[in-house]
């Protein structure tokens, strides 16, 4: 490798080390209120986009009950449904269920999203994604509700 590719790299990476200096300062710098209240922003806008996305969801599938989520876990909503099977005198409950929130502020000052999928009594998937606060990014995380939510609607239309 000649020595002008070599100099490149080692500019690339003085940047790179650059910005993650100056992302780590900022948080330092960030205190715990304003860490909460951009925790609570993120948290706001991402909760109406799950029940936006779990309503639709809900739409599709007539049966389902939509509830929000604001407890302990976190932030967002659920959508349950109970089946009942009756098939050669046997009666068979069957409970489906999608939960997606956005977990409380806490010190470790992250943004954690988590799903939880149940179809007919098995959960079909337990999903979880987070970031630093100072490095979250909304989107992302918007795409990946959207993504979470198609996911589980192609698995309980497969289960039909």
């Amino acid at each position: 490798m000649d020595f002008e590719k070599r100099l490149e790299r080692a500019i690339e990476r003085g940047q790179h080390q650059g910005d993650a200096q100056a992302r780590e300062e900022a948080e330092r710098r960030m205190g715990e209120s304003e860490l909460k209240q951009l925790h609570t922003q993120y948290q706001l806008n991402l909760s109406e986009h799950i029940e936006n996305c779990l309503r639709k969801l809900a739409d599709h599938f007539p049966g389902f009950r939509f509830n929000t989520a604001t407890d302990e876990r976190g932030w967002g909503a659920t959508i349950t449904r109970d089946d009942l099977n009756v098939a050669g005198g046997r009666r068979v409950n069957n409970f489906s269920r999608l939960e997606v929130v956005i977990s409380p502020f806490s010190t470790v000052h992250i943004l954690e999203l988590r799903a939880k999928g149940t179809i007919n009594n098995k959960e079909s998937f337990r999903r979880t994604r987070y970031q630093k606060l100072t490095e979250a990014d909304p989107e992302s995380f918007q795409e990946l509700i959207d993504l979470w939510v198609l996911e589980y609607a192609e698995l309980y239309a497969s289960k039909l």
